[in-house]
């Protein structure tokens, strides 16, 4: 059992890693206990004490009164260092440093002080440290209007608000919550590998235009149904980080439902680089399809009732078969060539799951009326 100290811990990073290491708790891994403003000295060299490890993420981002970053980027930093030299162990210490470091300005400046501190500790005891100027960091649980502009874009786009960009090409640098996390909990798994200057290593650079863009994108897609190219960790992760901003009276979106006499269809979501996926009904005795492709392909999943896929080639009268029913559900792959379609031959409403590995283009649609039966 490891007893882990989170200063800080109800702000951005430290609720994200309380809950890593939560759920490493449930395996009575690790013990967590947490400091905050609301806690005395007295309560922090407690804590200490006890701790095996310590996470110092407290910070003043964006205090009313400038004071406050010498207080408790600095001030607290000192009182924890003096805390730790008078426990009786020597506790790791992994700090949260900012890249603002690196920069002339008052809270970049509270920054390398309590780096300072942190160092001058580490080389005055040989206790472990290990120190991270983070760049910006995303994702879920950020506060818009605060600590991250991804926040603050997430937030009023999700909400049907504009977004003001002052100046699209301004350089920054990000990286997601989870990759911090990840690089945290290393510590804990192997606390004799600290080193004084750490790196998250996966961090992304952009302009302030090209996230803007991005994440514009991302908010269409509950209209357009056009998903980005989620290979691009960048848009996967901004993807989830839109989608935590979203209000809870607003996590349904309505369907563009098209109906006939045959039943409906909708299309669910569609990309270029994976075609499009969309569901239909098809009420007892009707038959859909009785058309072929040339280049095309599609997948069809029978998810509710049964039906039979018909094929055939285009040169031949030979008529194939495949039974689908939703007790043995199959995916079966609609080849180009064949003209193919499915019946409900069931007594109920059949649905079934499409993936075409093209988006449907009216103009041109890659679609030959030509009917299965002769």
């Amino acid at each position: 059992m490891k007893n882990i100290l989170v200063t800080g811990a109800r702000g951005f990073v430290g609720r994200n890693l309380i809950t890593a290491l939560k759920r490493r708790a449930d395996d009575a891994a690790v013990n967590v206990t947490t400091y905050t403003s609301e806690d005395s000295v007295e309560r922090l060299s407690e804590l200490v004490s006890q701790a095996d490890f310590v996470f110092h993420l407290a910070g003043a981002n964006r205090p009313e009164n400038d004071d406050d970053f010498q207080n408790v980027n600095v001030g607290l930093t000192q009182k924890l260092i003096d805390c730790l030299e008078n426990s009786a162990g020597s506790p790791g210490v992994v700090f949260t440093s900012s890249t603002q470091a690196e920069r002339d300005n008052v809270y970049g400046k509270s920054k390398l002080a309590a780096e300072q501190a942190l160092t001058d500790y580490q080389r005055r005891t040989g206790n472990p440290v290990s120190i991270y100027r983070l760049p910006g960091v995303f994702g879920k649980w950020s506060r818009p209007n605060y600590n991250t502009v991804v926040a603050t874009f997430c937030h009023k786009l999700s909400r049907g608000e504009e977004i003001s960009v002052h100046d699209p090409s301004s350089p920054m640098t990000l990286v997601y919550i989870d990759e911090v996390v990840r690089c945290f909990l290393r510590h804990v798994d192997v606390p004799d590998k600290m080193k004084l200057n750490e790196a998250v290593e996966e961090t992304f650079d952009l302009t302030v235009g090209e996230l803007a863009e991005r994440i514009k994108a991302i908010d269409a897609i509950r209209r357009s149904l056009h998903v980005p190219d989620l290979s691009d960790s960048l848009n996967r992760y901004l993807h989830s980080t839109y989608n935590s901003f979203l209000s809870e009276d607003d996590f349904a979106s309505q369907v563009d439902l098209k109906t006939d006499d045959r039943g409906w269809l909708f299309e669910l979501v569609k990309s270029k680089s994976f075609g499009q996926i969309f569901v239909s009904t098809t009420k007892p005795g009707i038959t859909r399809g009785n058309h072929y492709h040339d280049t095309k392909i599609e997948k069809f999943c029978l998810i509710q009732g049964q039906g039979i896929i018909r094929f055939r080639h285009l040169d031949s009268d030979n008529v194939i078969e495949y039974p689908v029913d939703d007790q043995n559900i199959k995916i079966v792959d609609i080849p180009p060539g064949y003209t193919h379609s499915i019946e409900n031959n069931g007594n109920q409403t059949m649905i079934v799951l499409f993936w075409a590995n093209e988006i449907f283009n009216p103009e041109r649609p890659d679609t030959y009326w030509v009917p299965v039966l002769q």
